[in-house]
């Protein structure tokens, strides 16, 4: 048609611009963590001289990377699994079960989304505290939950809702009981939504600092993103072996953003349609 390659130019160019200031930063990091100290402090912008791991290696063993990688896989396979487990089942509850109530509660769940975790922070942390959960696996996971099952839960919500209520009465006719539909017709139905769910529970959770920090002050629990940060006041003057540090804690969500994107643009908009 006519006009149609113009536009398309028009559009093009921002984009490519924009996806150019995105991949930039990575490749960057990447360069710099691959150089000397000394070829870092001669010309940060320049190609590093050899293709070398040994920061990497440094502080995946020295630094401790190990350790908070394997926090933070530990602390977000449990939050995950949890998260799901609850908020598939008040998903099911609110979506397809009617109950005095339950528009209220959904309302209540809606108006969690928009408490920033600043505010509930400080109370949280005094409960933690009261309750010996601070500096421990199971308290950061119950305030993973916390901060996000609303958002889980509005999503599975909306997702059951559009399941036929004919496929739940069968089952109810069959003689399933209200858990025997969950457990055999939501929950392999669900699983697309699930697993959008899961996969963007599990960055958020990865890419957290400011609650794994307030839950796990001590160093030996410190998650890796954690880490992370520590390192730029720790290596203030080895900016390579805090790119490498940035890199190992980057290459776990690109992998997942690389070949779980389409079940993460499914979850943004999971329930949204209806058929």
């Amino acid at each position: 048609m006519p006009g149609t390659r113009p536009a398309r130019w028009v559009a093009a160019v921002p984009m490519a611009a924009l996806a150019l200031a995105t991949i930039y930063p990575l490749v960057f990091t990447t360069n710099v963590a691959m150089k000397t100290r000394r070829e870092y402090v001669l010309d940060r912008f320049s190609p590093a001289d050899s293709f070398s791991l040994d920061n990497v290696v440094k502080a995946w063993t020295s630094v401790g990377m190990s350790r908070y990688f394997l926090n933070s896989v530990v602390v977000v396979t449990c939050s995950v699994a949890l998260l799901l487990l609850l908020g598939s089942m008040a998903g099911f509850a609110l979506g397809r079960l009617r109950f005095r109530g339950s528009s209220a509660l959904f309302l209540g769940i809606l108006a969690a989304l928009f408490v920033p975790f600043q505010v509930i922070m400080v109370p949280l942390a005094r409960t933690m505290a009261d309750t010996g959960l601070i500096d421990t696996y199971p308290g950061l996971v119950l305030a993973y939950v916390a901060q996000f099952l609303p958002f889980t839960i509005f999503l599975l919500t909306s997702y059951y809702a559009t399941v036929p209520a004919e496929i739940v009465d069968a089952a109810r006719i069959d003689g399933n009981s209200v858990y025997g539909v969950y457990w055999r017709i939501m929950l392999p139905i669900g699983a697309p939504a699930l697993l959008s769910v899961g996969v963007l529970n599990a960055l958020f959770c990865w890419n957290d600092v400011l609650i794994s920090l307030l839950m796990m002050p001590s160093a030996e629990h410190r998650t890796l993103m954690v880490g992370v940060t520590s390192l730029r006041g720790q290596y203030s003057d080895d900016i390579p072996t805090f790119a490498a540090g940035v890199l190992i804690a980057a290459v776990p969500v690109l992998v997942v953003y690389l070949f779980l994107q389409r079940q993460i643009a499914d979850g943004v908009t999971a329930g949204s349609t209806k058929g």
